[in-house]
């Protein structure tokens, strides 16, 4: 589904949709000592960065600069979908998200979003659960 331009936030998006704003999962690429770390995360949450790392045993996790997104996603922030990334990329989910039949996620375009469930986003990305709020 194609988003109009200015729909920027999970909150937004949602209100496009007609769903709850916890029902975006947000892909958030971090920098992770060089490394890239993706987190799903409910459009309702922020991502607590120290408590994700010690959570999935980094180091830190850096908000990701735009060229880094690119590298490792082949996608621009705002738009990065869960999936379909040229290499491998460590990928964590929010159990929040589990509570919704639906959730929406961006699909490699910041107007793109495709709808998912979450047993087949963790399916599709083989992400592992961490609470990250």
């Amino acid at each position: 589904m194609i988003l109009p331009d200015s729909v920027h936030t999970a909150a937004l998006a949602a209100e496009a949709l007609g769903c709850e704003v916890g029902a975006i999962a947000n892909s958030l690429l971090f920098d992770a000592d060089g490394g890239p770390v993706l987190i799903l995360t409910s459009g309702g949450h922020r991502v607590d960065t120290a408590k994700a790392a010690a959570a999935i045993g980094v180091g830190a996790l850096r908000r990701a600069k735009p060229e880094f997104v690119r590298e490792h996603t082949g996608q621009v922030i705002g738009g990065v979908s869960p999936i379909a990334h040229p290499g491998p990329v460590p990928t964590y989910i929010d159990p929040w998200l589990r509570q919704y039949a639906v959730v929406w996620a961006a699909a490699g375009h910041p107007a793109a979003v495709f709808s998912t469930s979450y047993d087949e986003l963790v399916a599709l990305t083989g992400a592992t659960e961490v609470d990250v709020d």
